[in-house]
């Protein structure tokens, strides 16, 4: 793992985020699984969020953890999640997960993708 003293107050995690995490490794059946946060290109705005469930903690993940559960990003999608808060909403839109992103100049009607 990479050197985490710079980023480790890079992620927030809110409560919402942690009740939805820990229902989703109770889904899965495997208490080792992690949310994962990476950034990729593309999405309306340019750069876009991607969440899946991983049970591997590569060589260059950071690790933010609360209440029993842990969300990793890795070093490349740290600096555009830098100062973020990961939550999850339920509203008329539905039900997902959020990120109050600080370094997003604009972000797309739906908050999925981002410009910086």
């Amino acid at each position: 793992m990479p050197d985490t003293t710079d980023f480790k107050d890079a992620l927030t995690i809110g409560d919402g985020a942690v009740a939805r995490i820990k229902q989703l490794i109770a889904i899965d059946g495997k208490p080792a699984m992690k949310l994962r946060i990476s950034i990729s290109g593309g999405g309306c705005s340019g750069f876009q969020y991607n969440f899946s469930l991983d049970d591997a903690v590569g060589g260059d993940d950071v690790a933010f953890e609360k209440d029993g559960i842990t969300v990793l990003v890795d070093e490349t999608s740290i600096p555009f999640v830098n100062g973020a808060v990961l939550d999850y909403k339920t509203d008329l839109m539905g039900a997902y997960f959020t990120v109050d992103n600080p370094n997003a100049s604009s972000t797309c009607g739906c908050g999925s993708s981002f410009s910086v």
